[in-house]
């Protein structure tokens, strides 16, 4: 290894010892700001849906319900399907907690989210965090890369009894079924990866009602300490 070589090494490692300390900055600032929050719902989906769309439209109604059931909606704080689900947060009067990601393109503050609840994220991983700590529920609705990897977080999370378990609902029947057929026919059927159990961790509806008929049964059966912070770390 080249003296320039050895030099960069190091500097990188000392830019590591460093990083920590940003890491934990980012999760003192999140913690303290949705510490009072109280009970949410946290809405995932595509930052590239356009509002007037069906799913739009789907996550505005359903961030009304949300509210209107006397929670709060969190979401990834961008634009799509997490802009909608502010906007039907705000415009109900309820708590709009928006937790942004720094990114080079697509991602940037949508206008719905309560002033004192827009939170800037660094990392992806602190920012799933609060996304599992301050939830009593998640619905997912059509999105790509980023609502996969925020859904089966969740979803191993629960599995692994990392966390209590809590409703998860997928929301779009056209773009959900496939999915869940897959996950039942290849990794439950074909290589028995999964439990059967497991699918009915799945739901799927296109019926905002029924998602919070679903909420309300599960707390209503005894769930109800759930209603506080999630994730022990």
């Amino acid at each position: 290894m080249t003296k320039q070589a050895m030099k960069s090494w190091h500097q990188l490692n000392a830019e590591n010892s460093w990083t920590m300390f940003k890491v934990l900055s980012e999760f003192v600032e999140g913690f303290e700001r949705l510490n009072n929050i109280g009970p949410c719902i946290s809405i995932f989906g595509s930052a590239r849906t356009k509002p007037g769309t069906k799913y739009y439209k789907m996550a505005v109604d359903m961030a009304a319900l949300v509210v209107e059931e006397g929670y709060g909606v969190i979401t990834g704080g961008g634009p799509g399907i997490m802009e909608a689900g502010n906007k039907g947060a705000m415009e109900a009067g309820g708590p709009s907690v928006g937790l942004n990601i720094d990114l080079p393109f697509e991602q940037h503050n949508n206008p719905f989210i309560d002033p004192d609840k827009s939170i800037d994220h660094r990392y992806f991983f602190i920012r799933k965090v609060m996304f599992v700590k301050y939830a009593q529920a998640f619905i997912a609705l059509p999105g790509g890369f980023g609502t996969m990897d925020e859904l089966f977080e969740v979803l191993t999370l629960v599995q692994t009894h990392k966390i209590q378990k809590v409703p998860i609902i997928l929301m779009g029947k056209e773009f959900w079924t496939g999915l869940k057929e897959w996950i039942g026919n290849v990794m439950l059927e074909n290589h028995h990866n999964i439990s059967a159990e497991d699918m009915d961790l799945l739901p799927i509806t296109d019926d905002p009602k029924e998602v919070m008929d679903i909420i309300k049964k599960f707390y209503d059966e005894d769930h109800v300490h759930e209603l506080e912070p999630n994730l022990t770390l």
